[in-house]
């Protein structure tokens, strides 16, 4: 079977849930950042949300980019380390209902990662993770002949902080760049960029075919302040650069050309997955023949669809009579 797009990332099930602002402030968290947290902590926080009406769904940053990708028509795989209890089945079942392949080995002890998504009225995303066995994905997880049946592979820049993860990540873009696939690298967190900035640096040099980041990550990465300057500078080292504006748009390098996407106004109440859904759409405009213009377009509404209702999944998808309307006028 071929794929669009073969992903790898930590296998999370998503937890949202609206809070008020002072939820937030009684943990100790920072706003709108990811924390890691253990067991205990999580458990603590899930307590605290008992009568909290909550939604939950297979997630996790490439996940939840693969299943933005399924959710356009486009075929996909992903590989992420569940455990053998409830919650990976629910993970997976999840991600099969959608038509994403799946073939990774379940690890037999212990259990399924969480990510705790705080949602204050501001519509800013707080996220507590608790990563559990997604750390134990490893490079023997990774399907050799899957990444070759891909047109790109995609790689969260998650995957960096752990050692097996990391060894994953780097073995599955080794794979592409053999099997002449292209591979795509989100840089995920701005705390990402801070802790790994040369290590970005390199990868951005060297396999990487397509670079995601969002505005604070961009300027972190290259040290400017202007967003344009900065995908330029990105730019000069790598063949394609997608740098999201949140409401502004975002721009794309592709051949040496800058491409401004136009943001879409719409009244956000959940920055869950935006940028998820917006690698999604941009992945399932370029690997089904759209022109970076066209693919930005598409890519800019998905996730301005995602941000106006609660969760990183679309809950009205696009049909391909409204595909086709949004980019018929866009070359």
């Amino acid at each position: 079977m071929a794929y669009d797009v073969y992903g790898v990332g930590n296998a999370l099930v998503d937890i949202q849930a609206r809070v008020p602002d002072d939820f937030v402030t009684r943990l100790g968290l920072d706003k709108g950042i990811m924390t890691l947290v253990d067991d205990e902590a999580q458990a603590n926080v899930l307590t605290q949300l008992a009568g909290v009406p909550l939604n939950r769904c297979a997630g996790g940053s490439a996940a939840n980019t693969i299943v933005g990708l399924a959710d356009f028509g486009g075929s996909g795989a992903f590989a992420g380390k569940v455990a053998s209890d409830e919650v990976g089945d629910d993970f997976l079942r999840d991600l099969r209902d959608l038509g994403i392949e799946y073939r990774v080995e379940r690890a037999a002890e212990g259990q399924t990662g969480t990510c705790a998504v705080l949602i204050t009225p501001d519509a800013q995303r707080t996220m507590l993770t608790n990563l559990a066995v997604s750390t134990s994905l490893s490079a023997t997880d990774i399907d050799e002949s899957m990444v070759a049946a891909a047109k790109y592979i995609y790689v969260e820049g998650y995957l960096l902080t752990g050692e097996s993860t990391k060894q994953a990540a780097y073995h599955a873009m080794a794979l592409a760049k053999q099997k002449g696939v292209k591979v795509a690298f989100s840089a995920s967190d701005p705390f990402l960029i801070n802790l790994l900035r040369d290590e970005i640096w390199e990868l951005i040099t060297g396999p990487v075919d397509l670079f995601f980041c969002n505005e604070e990550e961009a300027k972190s990465l290259t040290g400017k302040n202007d967003p344009v300057q900065c995908a330029a500078m990105i730019h000069e080292h790598a063949e394609n650069v997608a740098l999201t504006l949140g409401p502004k748009g975002s721009i794309l390098m592709h051949g040496g050309e800058t491409i401004p996407i136009e943001g879409v106004d719409v009244d956000a109440i959940d920055t869950t997955g935006a940028g998820d859904m917006y690698a999604g759409g941009l992945l399932y405009g370029i690997t089904s023949g759209m022109s970076w213009h066209q693919a930005g377009h598409l890519a800019s509404h998905a996730a301005a669809r995602v941000v106006a209702q609660m969760g990183a999944r679309l809950e009205a998808k696009f049909t391909a009579d409204q595909i086709r309307d949004l980019i018929g006028g866009v070359r």
